[in-house]
């Protein structure tokens, strides 16, 4: 038996005195301080701390809500640690001790669990309600999006893929599917996640408050090219949003010029009609994305390579390599020529 003392706690648990003496209290600080530095480089236009939108304001502010509640428990145990370990090591009586447990391990947590919940949980119905005016329907495919816009009264809508436009200060209401598996919705600056499930619809209500480009992924593994499943998300003035939009809605405007002309043959002669549509000509297969107005878009092959003919010919000879598991075969076979011109004709569908 060891004797009691005045060090009696400390001398009963070596272990925990080494482990308070490798962390001295003067060292928390910094830690603390390293921290704060950490988040506040925790911005840009994929991060739910520099939120662009109102519902990504709630969830940054539930964030940090429940990081203040998370700091304000650890700073009361770990207080109560190193108050009976080395401010005043002695016996505890047993009611003392029985109070500590009571109270900090019980009573304090869920109270402050309780207040937190009932700040966040009635807001979030809302988040989840439909919105009036413009919908977006989204499918997952493998490895890219299915976008469609609804605008009010519409009888059918517009057809793009691997972007969506919003406008800015307005609720959209965005829909959301998956063809065969689950995929995840998310756009971190605009608003929280949502699954999307085969057979089933599930909604996310959004309205940007900042224009801007931000970039959105899949946040569920989806298969062999998840992690190359993501897109942009451009939010415009409503005016400029609403041209863009009769714009999208009409047929594809072919490039001038004679390599554009040559590259339009080549696309037709090659079969991609058979998996793409370009409206106003005769491909109109929905196998793949819509590539009507392919050539205005901020991003190529769901949101990884940049909309130039330089990208465009690298996808479109090596799409397999860029993309593991893409349904969409290599046309490394094509003469140069023949790529640079089918580039240059799919980069001008503006």
């Amino acid at each position: 038996m060891h004797p009691e003392g005045p060090g009696g706690i400390a001398r009963r648990t070596p272990l925990l005195t080494n482990v308070v003496r490798l962390a001295p209290v003067r060292a928390r600080p910094v830690g603390a301080v390293a921290l704060f530095a950490l988040l506040a480089g925790c911005e840009g236009r994929q991060s739910v701390l520099s939120p662009a939108g109102l519902e990504a304001e709630f969830v940054a502010s539930l964030f940090w809500w429940l990081l203040g509640g998370a700091i304000l428990l650890w700073v009361l145990v770990n207080g109560l640690f190193v108050y009976v370990t080395r401010l005043n090591p002695k016996p505890l009586s047993r009611r003392l001790a029985e109070a500590l447990i009571i109270g900090g391990g019980i009573v304090f947590p869920v109270t402050l669990l309780a207040v937190l919940l009932s700040l966040t949980l009635p807001r979030i119905p809302e988040h989840r309600a439909p919105a009036d005016g413009l919908r977006v329907h989204v499918q997952g495919e493998q490895w890219w999006w299915r976008v469609e816009y609804w605008p009010e009264g519409a009888t059918e809508p517009v057809i793009s893929a691997n972007e969506i436009r919003l406008p800015v200060g307005m609720p959209t209401e965005i829909t959301l599917s998956a063809r065969n598996v689950i995929h995840s919705f998310w756009v971190p600056a605009l608003a929280g996640k949502l699954d999307m499930f085969p057979g089933r619809e599930t909604r996310l209500a959004v309205e940007p408050s900042e224009t801007g480009v931000f970039r959105g992924q899949c946040a569920e593994f989806c298969g062999t090219s998840h992690a190359l499943m993501a897109f942009e998300a451009v939010v415009m003035e409503p005016d400029a949003f609403e041209a863009w939009l009769a714009t999208e809605a009409g047929d594809a405007r072919p490039p001038g010029g004679e390599t554009a002309t040559r590259g339009e043959a080549v696309f037709l002669a090659e079969g991609c009609g058979g998996c793409h549509t370009i409206r106003g000509t005769p491909a109109n297969a929905d196998v793949g994305p819509d590539l009507t107005h392919v050539g205005g878009r901020e991003s190529l092959a769901a949101g990884i390579l940049p909309m130039s003919e330089d990208a465009l010919a690298d996808w479109i000879a090596h799409t397999s390599d860029t993309k593991p598991g893409v349904m969409m075969p290599d046309y490394d076979y094509l003469p140069e020529d023949d790529l640079r011109a089918l580039a240059t004709y799919l980069a001008g569908l503006k």
